[in-house]
């Protein structure tokens, strides 16, 4: 091979080598902007995620929303807000108020022995009652529960009162209330399904829309801020008169149907 010859090879081959290190560099430049590209696709992404948690984190949550919503006030109320809830008859001189959380497990024990005794006693027209709902178990054991019982208690006396008492003692029947660590109430299917057994409220589609709609949602937290302004430190209170009345220990309401008839007896005399 003369030198010719291998002068120009060499020359040819250093220009082959120059071209390729030329694609090799742009290949090296695209996947470097791609790189750059994904990972700005991955930030916008990350910072995109964030601001979508923010905003949804700020966003007011169901019962924060209800409180600035639009006071629907049950038929059968009267009152401030409507959070006065009497019922019986007119003639009734005294009222026996009585203040319950649907979640209290106390609650329900006071009602599966005593309910039907108020019951007959205000069909009776021995006395009026006033009922006071409160949700302050909701905060205490965190949950919804007692709020939205509540609101359906709001749609079965937007009724009548005699479905709202009947669809009460169905609530705090040993059947169908629950733990009171367990927030069952907070369902709205169940809350239909324990309507469902009393007569005025089964397959009532009015009733059963306004607890799906949540339509006396800010009525339930307008009678809990009843409750939390009062005298009762917690439930069931019984009042009459403006003052507490209590079982045999003088502490804590009656719990039976005797010490109830006897504390409500001596507080209609007073």
């Amino acid at each position: 091979m003369s030198k010719r010859n291998s002068q120009a090879a060499k020359t040819a081959a250093r220009e082959r080598l120059r071209i390729e290190r030329e694609r090799q560099a742009k290949r090296d430049k695209v996947k470097r902007q791609l790189i750059v590209a994904g990972s700005l696709v991955g930030v916008l992404a990350i910072a995109g995620g964030i601001s979508y948690a923010v905003v949804q984190g700020n966003k007011p949550d169901h019962w924060e929303a209800a409180a600035d919503a639009k006071l629907v006030k049950p038929a059968n109320t009267s009152g401030e807000n409507g959070t006065t809830v009497v019922i019986g008859k007119s003639d009734a001189k005294k009222t026996l108020e009585l203040y319950e959380d649907p979640r209290c497990p106390v609650c329900a024990t006071f009602e599966q022995t005593v309910g039907k005794t108020i019951e007959k006693d205000v069909e009776d027209g021995k006395y009026k009652i006033r009922f006071v709902g409160a949700s302050f178990l909701d905060r205490n054991l965190t949950g919804e529960g007692s709020k939205n019982a509540l609101s359906a208690m709001g749609a079965a006396l937007n009724v009548s009162p005699e479905a709202f008492l009947a669809y009460k003692s169905a609530l705090y029947s040993a059947e169908y209330h629950p733990e009171e660590t367990d927030d069952k109430f907070k369902d709205d299917s169940y809350l239909i399904k324990i309507a469902n057994t009393v007569d005025a409220l089964k397959g009532n589609k009015e009733f059963q829309a306004d607890v799906k709609d949540g339509t006396f949602d800010k009525w339930a937290l307008e009678m809990s801020e009843v409750f939390d302004k009062s005298e009762a430190q917690g439930t069931p209170t019984l009042m009459m008169d403006g003052k507490k009345l209590t079982g045999s220990d003088g502490q804590n309401a009656p719990m039976t149907v005797a010490e109830f008839t006897t504390a409500v007896d001596k507080a209609l005399k007073a």
